[in-house]
């Protein structure tokens, strides 16, 4: 089977730059997304899980009162801006810079009076978000009918387009247009990657016997794509993730084509073109096997070794040769004299009668994958873990064999968390589970993620049962962001806020702490599964000694840290400010503390004040002139 994939396949940059955003936050306490980031399921599911909630509405927005808020790639109306900005919400714009062009666009044409005319689907958020840019007199349409039922009349319009519109409908729709003599600006703002996505979609889906369109049943875009190509080609498939495809289908088929909507990861795609691939392969091989007596198994006696092949007496008319590839699947470098010697006897299966030299062409890797089939069905029925290295590392997966039968683990099993590449797992012995079994349909296939998975669950609970406030634990730095740390303390992450990193002040969390950082850190609550962890450790309380060293009529030396209109906070020590005010710096008047002083400046002052229960201490730099004065006379 010949496959071709589209190269326009996949994430677009308005789509790869909003989702790497969101992924950027996730981590991050109280992250939202108005609306989905993207109009893909499987993608705002995993970030679903990574913390990050989804806001369906102005409602939903409004119940906010902290955290941070995602603007989806799709854009949203002018006025959730302003409402993100009133709460004092975060705000991160993923908005695609096509659609923001779109917004100024129409956001201008309407402030010059213009009414405004959107092409597209009433119904898309893109669209929804545009309409949210147009101060009055906008109209939408998706079709050339739509014409009939506005009146432009002779306003000045301005004409605009949803960017994953179909560009020739556009272009037919303002001809149109056009012919009625109205006054109108075209601009034209169809993305030129969905133009170039659509052209190569229809140029693939004539010259191939089957196509299959990968997109999220609610992308638009995708939509488009499986109707392109289902114009140029009726066998066309719809499907949203690899287990939507029956590759029963496929069998007889010469040329398979390939394509993906904006909003389809990578990863998706490649599970699907790396099993249509696979089964390409097995299908060869099958379509290759004509056996004597029903692929009958027979045993040999070895009568000759080569490095690449293996002949036997089989008690038939010709010989039976095995050849290297046909030993093992993972026998390129394999010298066959190492295996086998004259005399030996090997049970193999019959491939072909005639290898078109009158020999008989043998197979022993079929046969232990049949065996191998029979322990992966036993496991599969068991719920067995089994452990196997890596024999090869493919763009949708890992590829892994037992006892010669192969199994499929799709790059979204491999592990509990996105992996961007699977290559440092070549080689590597791993554990998994197989999660599907149906080898007539070259579907074998493992998942380790669910391993992952629990053993994670079994450390967190082991974890939450040994551990409670106000205990010391030693735990790794997993990430720093600016308002805190989170901690690996081997099982579950905690959070050390910037506020519990020190008695004194930390600026910022990043210049303190980098990942992979060991650290011992205070419990200071639990609340769930959300643990906050503390460096203050009560017995280095700086407070504890203050009110010996820092009693009334001390005489002590400082750092000016902040200072405000009213007077300075002088750092004494890391976690003791004190207040010197304004009417306390001089004898004479000074207006405010930054006339003669500076943040970061040593002084010496004497305390003039000391409240144990309140934690504040005063002091005076003229209380300490004037006992200098004092002394001087």
């Amino acid at each position: 089977m010949e496959v071709n994939l589209a190269k326009t396949a996949g994430f677009c940059f308005g789509v790869r730059r909003a989702v790497d955003k969101v992924y950027e936050e996730a981590g991050k306490e109280q992250v939202y997304t108005y609306g989905p980031i993207i109009h893909n399921s499987e993608v705002v599911s995993d970030l679903e899980q990574r913390g990050i909630k989804v806001l369906h509405s102005r409602e939903e927005l409004e119940k906010i009162s902290e955290g941070t808020v995602i603007i989806r790639s799709h854009g949203v109306a002018k006025d959730i801006y302003e409402l993100i900005r009133q709460k004092g919400l975060h705000l991160v714009d993923a908005t695609c810079p096509f659609v923001l062009k779109i917004h100024r666009i129409v956001e201008k044409a309407s402030a010059e009076g213009k009414q405004i005319l959107i092409i597209g689907s009433a119904e898309h958020p893109e669209v929804e978000g545009i309409r949210g840019w147009c101060s009055k007199d906008v109209h939408v349409i998706s079709d050339a009918e739509g014409l009939s039922e506005i009146d432009l009349g002779c306003k000045p319009t301005c004409v605009v387009s949803q960017t994953t519109f179909n560009y020739n409908k556009f272009q037919d729709i303002v001809e149109i247009i056009k012919e009625k003599s109205y006054h109108i600006e075209v601009c034209n703002t169809i993305c030129n990657a969905t133009e170039e996505r659509q052209l190569e979609a229809k140029s693939i889906a004539h010259d191939v016997d089957a196509m299959i369109v990968i997109g999220d049943r609610q992308s638009s875009n995708s939509q488009k794509l499986y109707e392109i190509s289902k114009k140029e080609c009726g066998n066309t498939f719809f499907v949203q993730t690899l287990k939507d495809l029956d590759l029963k289908l496929f069998e007889s088929t010469g040329k398979v084509g390939i394509t993906a909507g904006a909003s389809t990861p990578e990863k998706i795609i490649k599970e699907v073109h790396a099993s249509m691939t696979e089964k390409s392969f097995e299908q060869l091989l099958e379509e290759s096997l004509v056996t004597i007596r029903n692929g009958e198994v027979v045993e040999g006696t070895v009568i000759d070794v080569k490095p690449d092949e293996i002949i036997l007496n089989i008690g038939y008319k010709a010989d039976g040769i095995l050849t290297r590839s046909e030993y093992s699947n993972d026998a390129a470098n394999l010298d066959l004299t190492t295996i086998a010697k004259v005399g030996d006897t090997m049970e193999t299966k019959v491939l072909k009668v005639n290898d078109g030299e009158g020999q008989v062409l043998l197979t022993y890797k079929r046969l232990a994958a049949e065996k191998g089939n029979k322990r992966l069905e036993e496991a599969y029925e068991n719920k067995e873990v089994l452990k196997a290295p890596v024999a090869q590392v493919l763009d949708g997966g890992l590829s892994v064999i037992i006892d010669e039968a192969r199994v499929f683990i799709p790059a979204s099993l491999v592990s509990d968390s996105y992996e961007r590449d699977l290559k440092k797992y070549d080689g590597q012995e791993i554990e998994f589970v197989i999660s599907e079994f149906n080898p007539r349909k070259r579907r074998v296939i493992g998942d380790r993620k669910q391993l992952l998975v629990a053993a994670k669950k079994e450390k967190q609970k082991e974890l939450f049962e040994k551990i409670e406030p106000g205990m010391k634990i030693d735990g790794v730095v997993k990430n720093v962001t600016d308002f805190g740390a989170f901690i690996d303390l081997g099982g579950a992450d905690g959070l050390l806020h910037i506020s519990e990193m020190s008695w004194g002040r930390v600026e910022n969390p990043k210049k303190v702490f980098s990942i992979g950082d060991k650290v011992t850190v205070l419990i200071k609550d639990i609340q769930g599964e959300k643990i906050a962890l503390s460096l203050k450790f009560p017995e280095e309380n700086p407070w504890l000694k203050a009110e010996e060293k820092y009693k009334v009529g001390n005489v002590v030396d400082g750092k000016v840290a902040r200072m405000t209109d009213f007077g300075a906070f002088v750092e004494l020590e890391s976690g003791i400010d004190a207040l010197l005010h304004v009417s306390q710096i001089a004898k004479e008047h000074i207006d405010k503390p930054s006339d003669v002083l500076s943040v970061g400046q040593e002084i010496t002052a004497k305390v003039v004040d000391f409240k144990k229960d309140e934690k504040k201490i005063s002091l005076s730099m003229k209380a300490l002139i004037t006992d200098n004065a004092d002394d001087a006379e």
